[in-house]
C-alpha cells in the first residue's frame, strides 16, 4: 500500500485542507506514512509572512534532495505559495510534480486520476480528524483587500458554500463522532451574502444549533467591519456556540488602519467589542496585530499598545510587518521601520499579553470549568473550556472526546493545569 506525507504551515484553513487532503488519499488506497517513507508528499503552503515563505522554500530544497534519491517519489504543492504563474513555478522548482490552488481539490483529482489514482468521492468527503473537534470551511477567499495582505491574490474572490451543504456536512462528522465544529473562511462573517437566499452567519448558527450530538460551534476569522448586531446576539443566545470570538484589530492608531484598508477606527473597534462584551459579559476575545507597518511612529506603535492594555485580551497574536509582493502596501509604501524596531515593539506587546493573560487566567484558580478532551500529551489529557482556554490533566481512563469537569490548581498565561472532578 503507497504511503502519503502532508506537511502543513499556516491557518486554520490550511489545516482543514490537508485533512480533507488526506481522506481523498485514503480513499485512492494510501495510508499515512512517515516523510522519508512516503510515495507522495504533499505540501501546504503559507506566504502570509515571510517567515512562513522561507519555511516553505526550506522544505522545497529538503525535498529536491530527496527526489534525487527517490526518483518515484510524488510530490505536490498546494496553499498560497501557489500563485496564477503556475509555469513560473514549475521552472524554479523542477522537483515538484504537480501545483494545485488553495482548495481546488478537483484538480488534485484530476491530476490523480491521470496517473490512475482514483480517489472515491464518498458523501461530503469529511476530513480526517483524530480529535473530537473539526474545521469544516464555509467560505473562501476575500474581498476586503487589506493593504498587507496576500490572502485575496492567492485564494480568489469570497466564494460561500450552500447553507444546506454545510448542515449535511457538519451531520456526518457528528454521525462519525465529531462533537464540536469550528467554522472557517479568511473573512467568515461575509458567509452568504454571494447566495442567492442570502442567509448569514448567524442562519447558519441557528440551523447548526439544532443538530443532536453537536455540543460546541466555534468560527473564525472575524472582520470588525463586517460583525453585525444579529451574529453578535446569535452568539448570546445560541447554547452550542461558544462564548469566544477572534477579532482582529491589527492596529490601534487611526492613521495606520487607514493605511491598511482596515475600513474602522480605533474608536469604532472599541464600541464594537464593547457592545460584544455588554450582551455577552463571559465573552472571551482575542486580536491579531501587526507591529512596524510602513511609517508607524512610536506614537502610532503606543496607540496600539495603549489599546491592547486597555481591552485586555485573552489572547494576542501578535506578528511583525513582512512585504508581500502584489499587494497594496508592497506597491505603494516603503518598508522603513527597521527590524530591531519592530523586534523591540513586537517583545513590548508580548511581555505585556503574557502579563494580561496571566492575570485572567489566575481567576480560573480553584474553580471548576468544562472542557472538551480533545487529545493526550506528554501522558496528560488535554482539552479547551468554551472561551477557549487550553487545560491539562491526568487521568488514566480513557476520556477522548467526552465533556469533563476539571478543578483548575494552577494557572499561567499560556494554559492551565487541573484534577478532574467529576464526568458530566
Amino acid at each position: 500500500m503507497p504511503g502519503y506525507f502532508i506537511w502543513t504551515i499556516g491557518c486554520q484553513m490550511n489545516k482543514a485542507e490537508s485533512q480533507r487532503i488526506a481522506g481523498y488519499l485514503n480513499s485512492a488506497g494510501y495510508h499515512a506514512a512517515s516523510l522519508q517513507e512516503a510515495d507522495l508528499i504533499v505540501l501546504n503552503t503559507c506566504v502570509v509572512r515571510q517567515s512562513a515563505e522561507d519555511k516553505v522554500l526550506g522544505t522545497l530544497g529538503l525535498l529536491k534532495g530527496l527526489k534525487k534519491m527517490h526518483p518515484n517519489l510524488s510530490i505536490l504543492v498546494t496553499g498560497c505559495f501557489v500563485d496564477s504563474n503556475v509555469e513560473g513555478l514549475k521552472r524554479r522548482f523542477p522537483q515538484v510534480d504537480f501545483f494545485f490552488r488553495p482548495g481546488a481539490f478537483s484538480e488534485l483529482i484530476n491530476w490523480a486520476k491521470q496517473r490512475g489514482i482514483f480517489i472515491t468521492e464518498q458523501g461530503m468527503n469529511l476530513p480526517i480528524s483524530p480529535s473530537p473537534c473539526a474545521f469544516i470551511p464555509i467560505i473562501q477567499g476575500c474581498d476586503n483587500f487589506c493593504s498587507y495582505c496576500i490572502v485575496p491574490y492567492r485564494r480568489g474572490r469570497e466564494v460561500s458554500r450552500p447553507l444546506g451543504e454545510i448542515v449535511c456536512e457538519v451531520k456526518e462528522a457528528v454521525r462519525q463522532g465529531i462533537r464540536e465544529v469550528t467554522l472557517l473562511g479568511q473573512n467568515v462573517d461575509s458567509y452568504g451574502h454571494d447566495l442567492w437566499e442570502k442567509p448569514d452567519l448567524a442562519d447558519l448558527l441557528t440551523e447548526l444549533n439544532g443538530i443532536d450530538g453537536l455540543v460546541r460551534t466555534r468560527f473564525l476569522t472575524n472582520h470588525p467591519k463586517d460583525m453585525s448586531l444579529k451574529l453578535i446576539k446569535a452568539v448570546a443566545s445560541l447554547d452550542k456556540v461558544c462564548e469566544h470570538l477572534e477579532l482582529a484589530v491589527q492596529a490601534g492608531d487611526n492613521d495606520i488602519l487607514k493605511l491598511m484598508r482596515r475600513g474602522y477606527t480605533s474608536e469604532q473597534y472599541r464600541e464594537l467589542a464593547q457592545a460584544i462584551r455588554c450582551r455577552i459579559p463571559e465573552i472571551s476575545l482575542s486580536t491579531d496585530v501587526i507591529v512596524g507597518f510602513p511609517g508607524e511612529t512610536e506614537e502610532q506603535f503606543e496607540n496600539t499598545f495603549s489599546l491592547l492594555k486597555e481591552m485586555r485580551f485573552g489572547v494576542v497574536h501578535v506578528a511583525t510587518y513582512s512585504p508581500r509582493p502584489g499587494t497594496i502596501a508592497w506597491r505603494k509604501y516603503e518598508d522603513n521601520v527597521p527590524p530591531e524596531v519592530k523586534k523591540k515593539r513586537l517583545h513590548k506587546i508580548e511581555e505585556l499579553q503574557a502579563s494580561i493573560a496571566g492575570e485572567i487566567n489566575s481567576q480560573l484558580q480553584g474553580k471548576i470549568v468544562e472542557v472538551l478532551v480533545e487529545s493526550k500529551k506528554k501522558g496528560k489529557w488535554y482539552g479547551r473550556t468554551r472561551s477557549d482556554k487550553l487545560v491539562f490533566f491526568e487521568d488514566k481512563v480513557a476520556r477522548l472526546g467526552q465533556l469533563i469537569e476539571v478543578k483548575i490548581d494552577k494557572t499561567s498565561p499560556w494554559a492551565l493545569q487541573g484534577k478532574l472532578k467529576k464526568r458530566v
